[in-house]
């Protein structure tokens, strides 16, 4: 217990697994590069501060966000703590004063006697045990130690995210099932085809609309390999055509021959969300909901997530990680954070309050056992190891991750009873580890229409 971890990175992730290791009697050096070294993203030098966004999503308890939340607080997190002192009105999510809130953490930590803080820029991997919690702007240094480590092709510097949507938004009478020449399971995705009038009409929309103005930091340069979907259009006007539009291959059952084709792929393994295959976009958030409702089937779809384009490095974790967030090939060394694969500030930091509740069983002689799929720290934790690796992409916490419902009920029901399963098998799986846990943060109980089907 009295030796060391060495946390690389203090932001959300970093803090987090430093305050809960150190609040359990196990020291701490927590390393971070600012001020001595900035990023093109940060402007103050304190600890966890929010770089985008102010808002930690939901705060809805039967939101997947606002369970996470939940799970977060029940194990003390700080993150969450600090959040709730700096909350701002943000309707139903939880939206902080930043400076306040980072701030906050800041004072937590250096206060914290089993924290020692170096702040001094990181180039080489410890030896001892460490958490790397550096983000998705990881500097060059640690992210060539990345590269030694684990091999180029799988340490992946993408820029380049399509829009996610709702399964159930889309109008499955003008969207076919169906595998370009039948290839796979033959319905691996769905397809919204388009005529050519309408192809014509959404091309003239697409290279007309307003993009997102580039910030100072941001390399605009595309890789041909991933370029925004209005980049393309402008081209040429059946560019997309021969590319992520191509209608050969794919039949619609009425026999049509359709000018262009949409595909959309599956995004979880609930298949209760898809992708737009090839629509990463800079367009304003606004501009793309209004154009890709232009897509046949498309035309109320609700967005779980829009297009963007940014830098954002991390690990194919269904090959390097183990559910305990060790790395396969050095197990003295944990990831935490965006670097993994979780996309958000909330999710970078369970991650890290995850590690530090492995650590600090491991420190006391125990072997830990994973958090059940059917929990949001589980849930978070199957996207990462069971996800196809060819397929990895980063995702926030939702209900598509978790393991499915043992029955099929009405929307309506589905939330409070992922919720009251989760908040169930937390408490049972923490009673097995031997971790203290504050069950009244989680909901006491679950509605009576959903108590009634879990587990039938």
């Amino acid at each position: 217990m009295n030796k060391p971890v060495h946390i690389v990175g203090a932001g959300l992730a970093g803090s987090e697994c430093a305050y809960q290791l150190a609040h359990r009697g196990i020291p701490v050096v927590l390393h971070e590069m600012r001020p001595t070294k900035t990023t093109p993203a940060h402007h103050t030098d304190h600890f966890a501060e929010l770089v985008c966004s102010n808002s930690l999503r939901s705060d809805d308890p039967l939101h997947a966000a606002g369970l996470l939340k939940r799970e977060m607080e029940a194990f003390g997190s700080l993150i969450i703590g600090a959040a709730r002192k700096a909350a701002v009105p943000a309707g139903s999510a939880l939206a902080v004063d930043r400076d306040l809130f980072a701030a906050d953490i800041t004072q937590t930590l250096r206060e914290h006697p089993l924290i020692e803080i170096r702040l001094e820029e990181v180039t080489d991997l410890p030896e001892e045990d460490t958490v790397l919690a550096t983000g998705p702007l990881t500097s060059e240094a640690l992210s060539k130690c990345l590269l030694d480590l684990l091999g180029s092709e799988h340490l992946y510097f993408y820029d380049a995210i399509a829009p996610i949507v709702e399964a159930e938004s889309l109008d499955m009478e003008k969207i076919f099932a169906g595998s370009r020449y039948g290839k796979g399971d033959g319905d691996d995705y769905l397809n919204a085809p388009m005529t050519r009038e309408q192809y014509l009409e959404f091309h003239t929309a697409l290279v007309a609309a307003e993009e997102v103005e580039a910030k100072s930091f941001e390399d605009t340069k595309f890789f041909e390999g991933c370029l925004p979907i209005e980049e393309m259009a402008r081209r040429g006007v059946d560019t997309l055509c021969y590319g992520p539009l191509k209608p050969v291959g794919l039949h619609p059952p009425d026999g049509s021959r359709p000018h262009a084709v949409v595909q959309l792929r599956q995004e979880n393994l609930a298949r209760s969300q898809y992708n737009l295959v090839g629509f990463q976009s800079r367009l304003k958030w606004g501009e793309q909901k209004r154009i890709l409702r232009m897509i046949p089937g498309l035309e109320g779809v609700k967005f779980v997530r829009l297009g963007q384009i940014h830098r954002n490095t991390f690990i194919n974790a269904p090959i390097h990680l183990d559910p305990l967030f060790r790395v396969k090939k050095r197990p003295s060394l944990r990831l935490a954070g965006q670097i993994t694969g979780v996309e958000g500030y909330l999710e970078s930091a369970a991650t890290g309050l995850a590690i530090a509740l492995f650590l600090s069983l491991e420190r006391q002689g125990k072997d830990p056992e994973p958090f059940p799929a059917t929990t949001a720290f589980g849930a978070m934790v199957r996207h990462l190891i069971e996800s196809e690796p060819k397929r990895f992409q980063p995702a926030n916490i939702n209900y598509g991750l978790f393991t499915p419902l043992e029955r099929r009920m009405k929307k309506a029901e589905r939330r409070g009873a992922y919720a009251a399963r989760a908040n169930r098998e937390l408490v049972e799986w923490a009673g097995r580890q031997g971790l203290p846990l504050q069950e009244d943060s989680l909901p006491e109980k679950e509605p009576a229409s959903e108590a009634s089907t879990v587990g039938q």
